[in-house]
């Protein structure tokens, strides 16, 4: 019934996340009054929409799959400005010449490639040794369930220039109706994994606006989240959490022949986030799933979290680090919004590391108008190339660049190009 920015975390600096330990130690006072009132967070800003089923946030705009209303973007500039009377608006400038939304028949998800600020417009400088931006950044990607993928112009929204945001759709694409029913969709690399009636279809928008199938999962039914990292899809399904093998051959195309390498059980896998060594796994009534997946071809399930029966409808997660403590955001249905602290320095003995064990304790809680179905993933920093070795960012240092596809292969693949193996 709409969409909700809540905040979570202090405004002063240390700028530390309400209910944690470090809010306990640098604000004794405004942490003894959360606990106080049950953990209950105080502050947010609604606006309403149809169905928000799937949320983006880039820049100043957030992107929303809004059901029959197909992709809306919000304008979300002013959301901490108290001088604004309303913080979240559809035509900042005017409705007369801007048009922030796209019709589709059913809009269930949306993915930008990225959430960086890319523009494929912008010229590159020859000192850097910059490669081009891939065109598939200008775009935005909607799963509709009726329409199958369909590619709206985003690159308007990049340019500075508010006299020019009228949204355009580029196309529909769902051939021979193969992608009917789809209701999730997300990009990595040069390849958009959708979730469909058909199981996990897989399409190439090397040429964005000339798509095509490379790969049909048949076997993944009911696919409600992927998520990719290096060389592997983990795909939550209606069987659960799944594995597979997306090692790009040697040329950057999708493998012949994609394989499921394993699998962990779930009663209701909703949606997933993968951060380093661990997944974790919106899992419905059971609360939120945390998978080892250190070895992506013996993944083990490393613990249920339901926060003693509180979490008992996660739809999704989102999973990001402030002041050094990692934290899962989780949209719980009919609960609302849940904080989870996953790691407390002088509470965890093994908190130090690249990839500490999670051990979640709920935090903070805030009740949405309406079931929460769907949170942001947050800004992606650092990230200066994706799966295909496309670049997003330019470092800060003259000739300073990031890998080519060539050189990430090395990382993984002989000289002769077979893949390697460390058991």
């Amino acid at each position: 019934k709409g969409v909700e920015a809540v905040v979570v975390t202090e405004r002063d600096e240390p700028q530390a996340v309400i209910g944690s330990s470090l809010h306990e130690d640098a604000f004794p006072a405004n942490y003894r009054r959360h606990v106080r009132d049950n953990r209950v967070l105080g502050e947010g800003v609604r606006h309403g929409t149809e169905r928000a089923s799937s949320l983006q946030l880039r820049g100043e705009y957030l992107y929303v799959a809004d059901g029959p209303n197909g992709l809306r973007i919000l304008d979300v500039a002013q959301v901490d400005q108290k001088g604004f009377s309303e913080r979240i608006v559809d035509a900042p400038v005017s409705p007369l010449d801007q048009r922030l939304f796209v019709r589709t028949r059913d809009a269930r998800s949306v993915a930008s490639p990225t959430t960086l600020g890319v523009d494929p417009t912008r010229s590159q400088l020859p000192e850097n040794r910059e490669q081009k931006i891939h065109p598939l950044y200008a775009y935005l990607y909607v799963a509709d369930a009726e329409e199958g993928l369909v590619l709206a112009g985003a690159a308007t929204l990049l340019d500075g220039n508010p006299r020019n945001n009228v949204m355009e759709r580029a196309l529909a694409f769902n051939p021979d109706g193969l992608l009917k029913g789809a209701t999730f969709v997300t990009v990595a690399g040069r390849f958009a994994y959708v979730g469909c009636d058909a199981g996990l279809v897989v399409v190439d928008l090397d040429q964005p606006t000339a798509p095509r199938v490379v790969a049909t999962l048949g076997d993944l039914r009911g696919v409600r989240g992927v998520a990719v990292q290096f060389r592997y899809a983990f795909v939550a399904c209606e069987s659960g959490l799944a594995a597979v093998d997306v090692t790009p051959e040697a040329d950057g195309s999708f493998p012949a022949a994609p394989r499921v390498v394993s699998a962990i059980p779930l009663d209701d896998a909703r949606g997933v986030y993968v951060a380093r060594t661990y997944a974790y796994v919106a899992a419905g009534r059971q609360g939120l799933a945390i998978v080892d997946v250190t070895r992506p071809e013996h993944m083990s399930l490393a613990r249920l979290f339901d926060g003693d029966g509180a979490l008992d409808d996660v739809n999704d997660v989102k999973v990001g680090i402030t002041n050094t403590s990692l934290f899962a955001y989780v949209a719980d249905g009919r609960n609302g919004l849940r904080v989870l602290q996953l790691t407390t320095p002088g509470r965890d003995a093994q908190v130090l590391g690249f990839s500490p064990p999670p051990d979640p304790r709920l935090i903070a809680t805030w009740k949405t108008a309406a079931p929460a179905l769907s949170i942001s993933r947050g800004l992606d920093r650092d990230r200066a190339v994706d799966e295909a070795g496309n670049q997003l960012s330019v470092f800060n240092r003259v000739g300073a660049r990031p890998f080519t596809f060539a050189e990430m292969q090395r990382l993984y693949r002989l000289p002769d190009g077979r893949l390697f193996f460390v058991r």
